[in-house]
């Protein structure tokens, strides 16, 4: 059997898992709410893809909100979200979140110092409030090298399937690199809580970074009957975030 072999396999054994949990939580009325935040082409899309590939869209929305619009702008900054967040039953998957302010609106200067430093220090509290709501809040921090970064951008603009995924922005992921670098670490630091903490996977390996994520998932979300035979994530690809994880080389810089 080859990698790729192994790879379907585990692949398909944790979707069936994952419909099997969802069946369950339907039926319990779980509120669960999962955040895919990282750097581009850090592979949030792609992992999305294979979670929810065979579940029902009605109750497993991917929530990937464009710019503000000026009427936004004006608006409590956590607004435009609140609408999209779970009732009993849904499985929400945020691709991008709030947590757009503290990097690329941080990076890009499209928010002020003072907005930045504001919903860092808003964003535990509200987060508190959604688990004391009781919503099963997951937010997953998705980290790529910067090498392999350029090269997953050139792909895009190599491939035509792709070429909806190209943004003016890209080039600047490459150019910005130390910036985004340092509000990462900004965001990591101030936004890890004991209620809602960060979970940290290296993505250079895509389908390294799927599993682990569902393995994950499966972990937190799902009864011991409904991951029986699940293994725990690989600790070299997915841990929990900590202070020492910014200089023990453990997060890209």
């Amino acid at each position: 059997m080859t990698d790729k072999d192994d790879y379907e396999a585990e692949l398909i054994a944790l979707q069936t898992a994952i419909v099997a949990w969802r069946r369950w939580s339907l039926e319990a009325g779980e509120k669960v709410l999962v955040i895919f935040e990282g750097r581009d082409a850090a592979g949030k899309d792609g992992s999305i893809k294979r979670i929810v590939e065979h579940l029902p869209p009605r109750t497993t929305p991917v929530i990937a909100l464009p710019k503000p619009s000026d009427r936004e702008r004006t608006q409590w900054y956590f607004q435009r979200y609140v609408p999209h967040l779970p009732a009993a039953g849904d499985f929400v998957l945020f691709n991008r979140s709030w947590y757009n302010r503290a990097g690329v609106e941080r990076v890009m200067e499209f928010a002020t110092g003072e907005e930045v430093d504001v919903f860092l220090r808003e964003v535990p509290h509200f987060e508190a409030m959604l688990v004391d709501s009781g919503v099963k809040l997951i937010k997953l921090w998705l980290d790529v090298s910067k090498a392999e970064q350029a090269e997953r951008i050139a792909e895009r603009r190599k491939d035509p399937l792709k070429l909806l995924k190209i943004s003016p922005l890209d080039a600047e992921a490459q150019k910005r690199w130390d910036a985004y670098s340092e509000a990462r670490d900004a965001m990591l630091t101030a936004t890890h809580s004991d209620d809602a903490p960060w979970v940290c996977v290296r993505s250079d390996s895509k389908k390294k970074a799927r599993l682990a994520i569902m393995r994950h998932l499966l972990h937190e979300l799902a009864p011991a009957k409904l991951r029986k035979g699940v293994e725990k994530p690989d600790p070299a690809v997915l841990f929990k975030f900590d202070p020492s994880a910014l200089s023990d080389g453990r997060l890209e810089r």
